[in-house]
């Protein structure tokens, strides 16, 4: 029974292709079809929505990670497997063969396994970019794939709900836990003016999640991952308030003595303007 419970897992448990999850996103957030043939990371726009409510309210269809057809099988496998006493073998079987095909998931969307070391030594450029493609990583991965993930332990482990929680977690952890990790080593770099708009982003993004990760996530065995993201979200609101902080620092302690005497606005003004003008855009 073990067998034939790995077998089938094994041959239904395959890779979403990025078109397939592009497909299940909102008509605004998906990437256009030029985007689609680089690799499809950014979301039409930019890093975030132009119409950020629009984000909030769309409707998100979750794909079918396993044919519908073949659930009730694997969920008949997994009750006979409970009832005989194997839950925790059932429990190993399921959540590698999930956490597997989730993992292939995200890598073929893009996402990457850095160390936080080697996101902070990363030029400002580049390291743009990659939160831009983050935001996007991260309403695909909750939004589509957890989402998706939570409905099929569900379906399969009808019969007991600590196994549904037991096995989404040992199937996601890894998977968030590397999405998180990136998030925390922008919060946690060196601080500069520029970075206050990405960060501003990364906090909306996170507090657009919370819900659904507080949703998704429930039960004792997600409370360390619900702890994780929120944590998150509370660390890039201290570093956003910190990083404008420091900038009216710097602009209090700007010693320019350069007096216009043609009515030309100050340098100074004009960039302080500008920046706070984008903030509010």
């Amino acid at each position: 029974m073990e067998g034939e419970f790995q077998n089938q897992l094994t041959q239904r448990s395959k890779p979403m292709e990025p078109d397939r999850l592009f497909d299940c996103l909102p008509s605004t957030l998906r990437p256009s079809a030029e985007s689609r043939s680089e690799g499809g990371k950014h979301p039409p726009g930019g890093a975030q929505s132009d119409n950020h409510e629009t984000a909030e309210a769309a409707v998100y269809k979750p794909p079918a990670l396993i044919e519908p057809k073949f659930v009730p099988l694997l969920a008949k496998l997994a009750q006979q497997l409970v009832q005989a006493g194997c839950q925790q073998q059932c429990a190993e079987i399921y959540s590698e063969a999930r956490a597997s095909a989730l993992e292939s998931s995200l890598k073929n969307l893009g996402v990457e396994k850095l160390s936080k070391d080697e996101v902070q030594k990363m030029p400002w450029e580049i390291l743009e970019s990659k939160i831009g493609n983050w935001i996007h990583f991260m309403r695909i991965a909750v939004k589509l794939l957890f989402a998706g993930e939570r409905q099929l332990c569900d379906q399969v482990f009808q019969c007991s709900q600590s196994l549904r929680d037991k096995c989404f977690s040992a199937i996601t952890k890894n998977s968030l836990a590397t999405l998180l990790s990136f998030g925390e080593a922008i919060a946690m770099s060196k601080r500069s003016p520029e970075k206050l708009f990405v960060l501003l982003d990364m906090y909306e993004i996170m507090c657009e999640l919370q819900t659904e990760i507080d949703t998704i996530f429930v039960g004792e065995s997600c409370s360390q991952m619900r702890d994780s993201a929120l944590s998150l979200t509370k660390c890039l609101a201290q570093t956003a308030q910190k990083t404008f902080s420091d900038f009216e620092e710097a602009v209090e302690k700007d010693a320019t003595k350069n007096i216009h005497t043609d009515g030309t606005v100050h340098p100074l003004t004009s960039y302080v303007i500008n920046y706070v003008k984008f903030l509010f855009e």
